[in-house]
């Protein structure tokens, strides 16, 4: 069946770093875009960061611009968002996502980060 799994949330300071994975199964990884959304409490899913395919073409949230990163490794079946110089704001759950042409979504189960002062 098809899973999303993510992992590497945590509680860190401002100003650290994390490293989120999401790995994929269950489906063709490399026919899917893939993306990362965070929900914080009391607030809308937002998207953060979205990659291509081929992971030639990245877009972020302007809030995360010079920030984060995002890249995947079709070999590996698994996306990642490098996370620097965190903020308190960027306190949220992080759900990692899998879309097909518009028409097909999976999404995981989220990770939690919180960003202490």
């Amino acid at each position: 069946q098809v899973q999303l799994v993510e992992s590497g949330g945590g509680l860190v300071q401002a100003g650290d770093s994390l490293r989120l994975s999401c790995a994929a199964s269950g489906f063709t990884f490399s026919n899917y875009a893939m993306s990362w959304y965070r929900q914080a409490p009391g607030k809308e899913r937002e998207l953060v960061a979205a990659i291509t395919r081929a992971g030639g073409i990245t877009n972020y949230a302007d809030s995360v611009k010079g920030r984060f990163t995002i890249s995947r490794d079709n070999a590996k079946n698994t996306v990642y968002l490098q996370m620097n110089s965190l903020k308190p704001e960027d306190t949220a759950v992080y759900y990692c996502n899998a879309n097909y042409l518009g028409i097909v979504d999976y999404w995981g189960k989220g990770t939690l980060v919180t960003v202490s002062s």
